[in-house]
């Protein structure tokens, strides 16, 4: 039996991320045989193909990057190899909308890249970026970060030990990580897939800049054109659906192996690997992923700056959205990190059909549009609860049940690796649950939490429905000023706010990489 101190939080907070889905059940049952018929078309399947299709194949790209970009920054001696494992995981700040509006001045028809080539060769046209080619490259460099956030913590939290006694009994290094390393990764794996699987699964962005329809877009277009709430409502139950397939696989992907380590007398520094020959290639390998993710939208942002600045746009930024936007987002990282704890404990180490259920519920609201979640909390809080509404506290609120799944999945990963022996010695010698929480668990947790935070408060940082919608009167943020200068078509300003945005939230970011790694191979011998 769970304690109370992790059982009680957990189940409010299970209860309430489950407010939308209450809502798009209520919405759809409204409208009788039309939900059916809706769901039955032959348009409505084509969508769900091709956002399956889009779902899996960001997925396999994200990993298949940010796999060697993890095991380089942390088990090699690559050069600045502190430097690339902060910015490589900067394109999290960068919002969708963004990133897609970058890459189509980029790499679009009459773009810079075809402009720039036709002064060397003749070109007429350029691959087509529109549709599922661009939806594909925007939303996989804004979410391999998720993955690469969470492999980094796994390889620095690993126990070198089984290593080096792999290849001591002769295997080679190749035949070592894939019978050893990546084995001990599988907790981080499975989360950073259900982490980039939900946000491509959610993301409005980059599929409505680059016109591939999927379910986020059918959905939004229900409430613009028709203004059909029931509707959108029971396509917006099939993205339910949706993610409840993708919670299955990830958990059937498990095994019941375990990953904690034997002692924590392994909590050393990994082994590093030289690379030799390999060191020129590896830096390549992470300066291509640097520039297209990074260089490249900061670039075509700039130039839109320099142009409006040239037009005589203001330098002026105003500095209330930016304390907005840093507000918000601190307040979110500190409350959806401490309401993320139980619910990862209570799924790592009381295991049983209600804690996989509760931790699934807590990944809806992920796989949901803003949008969606903003109409339920809307419905739900001038209803039910009047004094929140339009208040700071229900915008917090509204991120936890987007975000909530960002910090489930960090700090379950890291739980699955610490030995539960630890904290039942301390059980056994008296101490209380919540004092085995703050003295033991939480401490050998640090990481995790840290990994946690930073995913919270880069992804609230860019968040748009939601803070359109349920922002306080006046309440604005870079974001929503960015939306609000492109809609009016006033580049340069939208230009220059994002990237304020950008190097604002990478601020943080560094801090808590570096904080993070410092105190990774820290030993607590008063615990051990």
């Amino acid at each position: 039996m769970p304690p109370y101190i992790i059982l009680i939080p957990s189940i409010i907070v299970g209860l309430l991320v489950l407010i939308p889905v209450f809502y798009l059940i209520f919405r759809s049952l409204g409208s009788g045989v039309y939900v059916w018929e809706l769901l039955l078309r032959t348009r409505t399947l084509e969508i769900l193909g091709r956002t399956a299709f889009l779902v899996m194949a960001v997925t396999l790209i994200s990993f298949i990057i940010s796999l060697p970009l993890a095991w380089l920054t942390v088990k090699t001696d690559l050069r600045f190899r502190r430097f690339w494992s902060i910015i490589t995981v900067l394109p999290l700040v960068i919002p969708s909308y963004v990133a897609g509006f970058t890459i189509v001045s980029a790499l679009g028809p009459q773009g810079f890249l075809q402009r720039f080539l036709a002064n060397i060769i003749p070109i007429d046209r350029f691959p087509q970026i529109y549709g599922f080619p661009g939806a594909l490259l925007t939303i996989t460099l804004v979410s391999y970060p998720y993955f690469l956030l969470l492999l980094q913590s796994s390889l620095m939290d690993m126990n070198p030990s089984l290593e080096e006694a792999s290849m001591s009994l002769g295997q080679n290094r190749l035949k070592t990580f894939y019978r050893v390393t990546l084995p001990q990764m599988r907790p981080a794996i499975a989360s950073g897939a259900l982490l980039v699987s939900l946000y491509a699964l959610s993301d409005f962005g980059a599929v409505s800049i680059f016109r591939y329809e999927t379910f986020t877009w059918a959905i939004y277009l229900q409430y613009q054109t028709s203004f059909d709430r029931m509707g959108a409502a029971a396509l917006s139950l099939v993205l339910v659906f949706l993610a409840f397939v993708i919670l299955y696989i990830e958990m059937r992907s498990r095994s019941r192996a375990k990953y904690h380590n034997v002692s924590a007398a392994c909590m050393r520094q990994p082994i590093v690997v030289k690379l030799g020959l390999w060191q020129w290639p590896a830096f390549f390998f992470c300066l291509v992923i640097v520039a297209i993710a990074i260089v490249m939208p900061l670039w075509v942002l700039g130039y839109w700056a320099a142009k409006g600045i040239g037009g005589g746009e203001s330098l002026l930024i105003a500095l209330q959205p930016l304390l907005n936007s840093v507000y918000a987002a601190l307040a979110a990282a500190f409350f959806i990190t401490a309401a993320s704890i139980p619910v990862a404990l209570l799924a790592v180490r009381y295991q049983s059909r209600f804690s996989r259920l509760l931790e699934q519920s807590t990944y809806i609201g992920f796989a949901l549009p803003g949008i969606v979640i903003a109409l339920s909390l809307v419905f739900f809080s001038a209803n039910y609860a009047i004094f929140i509404y339009q208040t700071f506290i229900l915008l917090i609120f509204a991120y936890m049940i987007l975000f909530l799944p960002q910090a489930v999945g960090s700090i379950k990963a890291k739980l699955m690796q610490l030995n539960p022996a630890v904290e039942e010695v301390a059980r056994s010698l008296g101490h209380s649950p919540g004092k085995v929480l703050a003295k033991i668990i939480l401490p050998l947790m640090r990481s995790g939490i840290f990994a946690a935070a930073a995913l919270v408060f880069l992804t609230v940082m860019k968040e748009l429905p939601a803070t359109l919608l349920l922002g306080p009167i006046g309440f604005r943020t870079l974001a929503t000023v960015i939306w609000s200068a492109t809609s009016e078509a006033f580049f340069a300003r939208a230009a220059l706010h994002a990237i304020i945005l950008i190097l604002f939230s990478s601020i943080p970011m560094t801090v808590l990489v570096i904080y993070g790694r410092r105190n990774q191979y820290d030993k607590n011998s008063s615990i051990l």
